[in-house]
């Protein structure tokens, strides 16, 4: 259901919670007064180049692309060039994009367009964002962009409905742009001088991607911190590694962060206070360096989200229009890298707490080193395999993300005849790190679901508060295991919980909101 108020664009205030309002929630977006009015005094310098005769070239209203920047393009084909740019870069290939980020780059390029340093039309924002609202989802294929003039072709294909040309799904059904715009009582609009060009010269796949990865990222980081508190309390292991003394001898963000979570997770254990006098020494490293791992994720993540947030609102358009000097200016905003490298970073970050979760589970899982739980956590073993194969799922998912972590944002190979002799490949480093995160969620429902296994078997001795609420959210989405049965459903369960939130939540009403 979409959310009662409308996203406001203006070019320099759209937050990641707004994306993911309006690409996952369903809220509406429009264009704010103040964006309309600065869209309409860029408009005017873009129509004033393209009136005047003096022969200049100005990119992408009288020349053409590319290599072939020199070509000029005389002023009645100034409509057909825009148009046939649209054309010859929808060249995707691949599987369509999910529809939370194809939903989160027509906000983002709306957004772009409403800054004011674009040169469209608002009728051409406007149609835009009624795509939007009104659930028409262009076709865009997921393979095809460089990240180096932005996401040329991803863009190309998600403009094209707008003319009435491409395909777009609409009521759950794939047709032809047209059809999908008549279906709404919507009409084409005729590109004019730049307008092609204003749609498609832009970073906002690799954005929408890093948008929606950095929301669930946080919601992984405090999942990751609940996990190994329940873990830590099925193994009965100390708190005493998660002391505030003990962090501010290195007081790095993240790992403070984490180790206060884990301590207010477990704070009122019974099960640790019966074992506060026992003989063990030291917790093995997936426990007792939990926060310096888990924060060291955690501020990669900080940096990742400092960049994707300054790129919401960025104006990454070739020609830039400034409308107070009446000028268009040719420049390179559109180069992906600085996105490439925060999907590059967060895909790490990521990757790492699904390593140290997966270690975890192992010592849940394995009776000689769980202290004294069942093996594999499971009654009558044997005749019942309990979390063997759990464990098998998130060592596979953490050795795919290994694969996956390779930079692509090191990486660079020269288009349009060497002259974009630079690229970011920042959408390569988008899909990898969505896919990432995805397995991420697996490996920490995994985690999740073995440690509230665990935890069953010290009872009567009951954990912490915010523990005891992690195990019931979990409950509340997959019975104990008392034999065996498929886990899918209940891992991707637990795994959609953590993506949207809802593990957060169950938190956070027990004990307040997790850092």
């Amino acid at each position: 259901m979409a959310l009662a108020t409308a996203v406001s664009l203006t070019g320099d205030d759209l937050t990641l919670a707004d994306v993911w309002s309006v690409a996952v929630e369903g809220a509406r977006a429009e264009l704010a007064r103040e964006g309309r009015e600065r869209v309409r005094r860029a408009r005017a310098v873009v129509e004033r180049a393209a009136a005047e005769s003096s022969g200049e070239h100005t990119y992408g209203i009288n020349t053409g692309f590319g290599r072939f920047v020199s070509k000029t393009i005389p002023p009645e084909l100034a409509e057909e060039l825009q148009l046939r740019l649209l054309r010859s870069h929808a060249c995707g290939v691949g599987e369509p994009y999910p529809d939370e980020v194809v939903r989160a780059a027509m906000l983002l390029r709306a957004n772009a367009l409403a800054k004011g340093y674009s040169g469209a039309r608002p009728e051409t924002v406007e149609l835009l964002l009624e795509l939007l609202n009104r659930g028409v989802l262009p076709l865009v294929p997921s393979r095809g962009s460089v990240g180096a003039s932005g996401d040329l072709a991803p863009l190309a294909h998600l403009a094209l409905p707008l003319v009435g040309e491409g395909r777009a799904t609409v009521d759950g059904e794939t047709t032809d742009g047209a059809t999908a715009l008549r279906r709404v009582g919507l009409e084409p609009v005729v590109l004019r001088a730049k307008e092609g060009l204003s749609l498609i010269n832009g970073t906002q796949f690799m954005a929408a991607a890093a948008a929606l990865v950095l929301v669930r990222a946080g919601r992984l980081a405090r999942a990751a911190d609940a996990a190994c508190a329940l873990s830590l309390e099925a193994l009965q292991g100390s708190r005493a590694s998660f002391l505030p003394e003990v962090h501010e001898l290195r007081p790095l963000p993240g790992q403070k962060a984490s180790a206060a979570n884990v301590l207010r997770l477990v704070a009122g254990s019974a099960v640790m206070e019966s074992h506060r006098w026992c003989d063990k020494v030291q917790d093995a490293y997936s426990l007792r360096c939990a926060p310096q791992v888990h924060g060291a994720s955690r501020d990669l993540l900080a940096y990742a989200e400092a960049t994707v947030a300054v790129e919401l609102n960025a104006a990454t358009d070739n020609p830039l229009v400034f409308a107070a000097d009446g000028e268009l200016v040719s420049n390179g905003n559109f180069h992906g890298q600085p996105l490439a490298f925060a999907l590059d970073a967060a895909a790490m970050a990521l990757a790492e707490l699904a390593s140290i979760s997966e270690r975890r589970v192992e010592r849940l899982t394995n009776p000689s080193l769980s202290d004294g739980l069942p093996a594999f956590l499971t009654h009558d073993g044997g005749l019942n395999s309990g979390f063997m194969i759990p464990q098998y799922v998130a060592a596979s998912l953490v050795s795919e993300n290994k694969v996956l972590c390779h930079p692509a944002g090191v990486d660079s190979i020269p288009t349009s005849a060497g002259q974009e002799d630079h690229v970011s490949m920042g959408n390569a480093s988008g899909l990898k790190c969505l896919r990432v995160t995805a397995n991420a969620e697996g490996a920490l429902a995994i985690e999740l679901l073995a440690g509230a296994q665990g935890i069953e078997f010290l009872a009567p001795l009951e954990p912490g508060a915010g523990v005891r609420a992690v195990h019931d959210f979990v409950r509340s989405l997959s019975p104990t295991l008392t034999e065996d049965r498929p886990l899918a459903d209940d891992i991707e369960a637990v795994a959609s919980a953590i993506a949207s939130g809802e593990l957060d939540a169950a938190v956070a009403r027990a004990i307040g909101p997790l850092a």
